[in-house]
């Protein structure tokens, strides 16, 4: 019966350890208004409920990443990652339009669709923060003990998502929010 203990974990050690990211997306738009004689770019500041550091912003991309996992605690002590579990949630705020003459329905159409490929970019960083995260953590070797593998796990998770914020901070400074990406309103 013993060998068949033994056999038993030396099969769980060589599984792949199970990790999966679950995801949860909200669209939440908000309302224009357009005014006679207003411009499009007007209307637009007028209504954005965006603003962040004081700048007003036509979108806007939160995501939040969150992660737990499992161990198993061998006789000697030393514990390994069975099973992680990486949450992503990513909210997208942009404008939707409303009492637009055809031209200027036209000329908003081409600046959301620039402004929504934007927002997938900040998407995606979140996407892959959580990915890394998922995957990191379900990599790391076994240690010593449980308390010094949960620190070496949140230590992990905490510097790739420092890494992907970022990376994300670069993306606007590159893009110029969006505008070398064609969100701009001439």
């Amino acid at each position: 019966m013993r060998w068949l203990v033994v056999l038993a974990l030396a099969v769980l050690q060589q599984q792949p350890v199970g990790a999966a990211v679950v995801q949860e997306h909200v669209q939440r738009p908000y309302p224009v208004h357009l005014q006679p004689g207003q411009t499009l770019r007007q209307a637009l500041q007028a209504a954005t409920p965006i603003v962040v550091d004081g700048r007003r912003f036509h979108g806007y991309t939160r995501w939040h990443v969150r992660w737990n996992y499992r161990w198993w605690r061998e006789a000697s002590g030393r514990c390994a990652i069975t099973e992680v579990t990486t949450r992503l949630s990513t909210e997208v705020q942009l404008p939707e339009l409303h009492n637009a003459s055809p031209q200027q329905q036209a000329t908003f159409d081409r600046y959301l669709r620039a402004l929504a490929q934007h927002e997938q970019g900040h998407a995606q960083f979140g996407r892959d923060a959580a990915q890394a995260i998922d995957q990191g953590i379900a990599r790391l070797p076994a240690a010593a003990d449980c308390a010094t593998l949960e620190r070496n796990a949140d230590a992990l998770g905490r510097r790739l998502l420092q890494e992907h914020v970022e990376r994300e901070k670069q993306y606007d400074r590159d893009t110029g929010h969006g505008a070398a990406q064609g969100a701009r309103l001439e």
